[in-house]
């Protein structure tokens, strides 16, 4: 069984990613172009017409810039809940054909099968996603403020993690170029994980089965890898997880593709 899991970029201009099975080919959010979508997924030598579906998160720019292209003239299914479908619609002021999901509801595409929960973030119902598939469990975590108990206990069965690490507090609050009350926003409950708040997170997630985390959503201003790097490697050596390999993010170019 093959299965492949590669983040196309990951940041607080864009993010998507791509998983592969034997069966199905997956999106999980479409935050770049159409044009920049196809270009990476080409580097991995795959188009968006072999795509089996794109898998959203919330409606904010950076998580659908490319739907228009993708579903509406590509006809790549789209799996949302149904107040993100109608937030997508409005923003592109079209209409979008979608396979709708209750939140906290499970369904399968192919031979992965997708559970949803509802996550803390300023949007209209935001979700996370546990995907399993035949070689493992990938979760993801790329907007929220806080971690729920909900949210531990759903991406607890993770083989790999996508986990936000949006921005050091100390160079958010020092940022010159944003008012305070976009800094509230992101420091806010509904917000963004800082590094110190994810590594928090990251200790009370680990397993003996959870072998990477991928380190997204970083803010080109506000953080810098290492420090999103060093934050989270800290938390998990206190706890001895020397298992767990750990993989900052780029929005420029993609991730090296994991086997699982």
């Amino acid at each position: 069984m093959s299965v492949r899991f590669t983040i196309l970029g990951s940041g607080s201009g864009g993010n998507c990613a791509y998983l592969e099975t034997d069966e199905t080919r997956l999106l999980i959010d479409a935050g770049f172009s159409a044009r920049q979508i196809r270009q990476r997924l080409a580097s991995l030598e795959r188009s968006p017409e072999t795509l089996d579906g794109i898998l959203i998160t919330h409606e904010h720019a950076d998580h659908i810039q490319g739907l228009a292209v993708l579903c509406a003239k590509l006809d790549v299914p789209l799996y949302c809940n149904r107040l993100t479908h109608a937030a997508v619609e409005a923003t592109f002021a079209t209409r979008f054909p979608c396979r709708s999901f209750l939140t906290g509801a499970a369904f399968d595409v192919g031979d992965i099968g997708v559970e949803t929960f509802p996550v803390p973030h300023d949007a209209q119902d935001p979700v996370g996603f546990l995907l399993r598939t035949p070689a493992g469990n990938v979760g993801f975590l790329t907007d929220l403020g806080h971690a729920t108990r909900l949210v531990v206990e759903r991406v607890r069965p993770a083989h790999v993690l996508v986990l936000e690490t949006n921005h050091d507090v100390q160079l958010l609050q020092n940022d010159p170029r944003r008012p305070w009350s976009v800094k509230q926003r992101i420091l806010s409950r509904h917000g963004h994980l800082s590094n110190a708040a994810a590594a928090a997170l990251a200790e009370e997630i680990v397993s003996a089965d959870l072998r990477q985390i991928y380190l997204g959503h970083l803010s080109r201003d506000c953080n810098r890898p290492e420090l999103a790097l060093g934050a989270v490697a800290s938390g998990l050596e206190r706890l001895g997880a020397t298992h767990v390999r750990l993989q900052p993010t780029s929005q420029d170019r993609p991730s090296p593709t994991l086997h699982l």
